[in-house]
């Protein structure tokens, strides 16, 4: 009997190595050493040129856009030792995350899937708490490379410290035009540049009175948020006041709102579809309840359609998704969601049934209305699927004459149901073994 052929050998590691604006000095020891052993070097020209020339592998800029050429280019250099070098952490908004996610989606048609050997460096944010004298556990991080500004928005709260992480030599103005525009220009601006190298400097002012000259496009943004008087403070749970949206009337108002996002039970990473979204409200305090959260507004009017993503801008969330069209019709497509929300367009032939049908075990449904029409297919759903019906009646104190009294708000019928998981078999309904002879 002949013997089996020797296993292929596994592929050498993928090396990932972390390095500051201190450049080949403040690399230790054994990053060092895979950088000179390195056949192939791959990462941005700047941090390539921090690179001495006892580095001899093979240097390999990226190219733009970067995401989609990194599987051909690790292809194209299979077999050799290849080292991608980072800014700092690689696994702290870095090209760690990226390699990680790539080689996850090949492992599975690769026999022996490079391995990922990370070698990090203190990271731009860990430099700034040291140097500003902040618990890193206590700062929230916000990134604005290749995310659009307006995501700060969602983070701006009277006190909070934050550290916004820089696309380049313009975000700092950006910055303090954007905390003017939402009422906090009083906050106090601290720009690092150039963190942990030998030309690290600090320029520091408030929003207001802004005018540095552009920042060095290495730089970190700290910000002690200050909310400028007469400036309405945003909460960090769902029911923003109305005033918060631009709207027509089509807005679930703030105490229902509350509790239909309580209902609906936003949870990290999970997917809201809200159908007939008026002004967005119903999707920009989802998304604003977890940044991993996601959700699509379903509009069939255009101009609404608009509104909805300048509010969604306003707030902080410019990732919502907006669709323009009817539903059903315009769920053709949509990812499968964690949860439905239903604000409009109950009466549209096969939409409650295609919501339900698009719900996966465990998913959420939540459908508000105001109409008898509406109310009883709410009703009849309440009876097909369970769980809860609730009639909602807010009223608010006006002044009556030279007294107060209340005036009834037109009171909001809701249906909310879990979509039950498949039931398991019941032991008597299970196949039965026999005893052989």
């Amino acid at each position: 009997m002949s013997p089996a052929p020797p296993a292929p050998a596994a592929p050498e590691p993928l090396s990932v190595v972390g390095i500051g604006a201190d450049g080949w000095d403040g690399l230790p020891a054994a990053s060092q050493q895979v950088l000179r052993t390195a056949e192939v070097l791959i990462g941005g020209p700047r941090q390539l040129a921090l690179l001495p020339e006892e580095c001899a592998g093979e240097r390999v800029p990226w190219p733009t856009p970067l995401r989609p050429a990194v599987p051909g280019l690790l292809a194209a250099h299979a077999g050799r030792r290849v080292c991608v070098l980072a800014s700092g952490d690689p696994m702290f908004y870095g090209i760690g995350r990226t390699l990680t996610e790539v080689l996850v989606e090949e492992a599975a048609a690769a026999p022996w899937p490079p391995r990922l050997r990370i070698l990090p460096h203190p990271s731009s944010v860990s430099y700034a708490c040291a140097r500003l004298g902040w618990p890193l556990e206590d700062t929230e991080v916000i990134t604005l490379v290749g995310r659009p500004a307006e995501n700060l928005a969602r983070a701006l709260y009277d006190g909070h410290r934050l550290l916004v992480l820089s696309a380049g030599a313009g975000t700092p103005a950006e910055v303090a035009a954007l905390l003017r525009a939402h009422g906090f220009g009083p906050t106090r601006m601290r720009v690092l540049e150039q963190l942990g190298g030998d030309r690290e400097r600090t320029a520091e002012g408030t929003a207001d009175g802004w005018d540095a000259p552009p920042a060095d496009p290495l730089n970190v943004i700290a910000l002690d948020c200050r909310r400028a008087p007469g400036t309405p403070p945003l909460s960090t749970v769902p029911g923003l006041p109305d005033a918060a949206y631009e709207h027509d009337g089509q807005l679930t108002k703030r105490h229902v709102r509350a509790a239909t996002l309580a209902a609906l039970a936003p949870a990290p990473g999970e997917l809201l579809w809200d159908i007939g979204g008026g002004s967005g409200s119903i999707a920009i305090e989802w998304l604003r309840a977890h940044r991993g959260c996601r959700a699509v507004s379903v509009e069939r009017d255009a101009v609404r359609a608009e509104r909805i993503g300048r509010n969604a801008a306003s707030l902080g969330v410019p990732a919502l998704r907006i669709v323009h069209g009817p539903a059903p019709a315009a769920l053709e497509g949509l990812p499968t969601p964690d949860a439905v929300f239903i604000g409009g367009g109950l009466t549209a032939p096969g939409l409650l049934a295609a919501c339900w049908e698009a719900l996966p075990a465990g998913g959420r449904i939540v459908a508000n209305t105001v109409t008898l029409e509406s109310e009883a297919l709410l009703a009849d759903q309440y009876r097909q699927h369970g769980g809860e019906l609730v009639r909602l009646a807010v009223a608010h104190a006006v002044p009556v004459g030279g007294f107060t009294g209340w005036r009834q708000a037109m009171p909001v019928t809701q249906w909310s149901a879990v979509k039950p998981r498949a039931a398991s078999p019941s032991p008597s309904s299970l196949p039965q073994e026999t005893e052989q002879p």
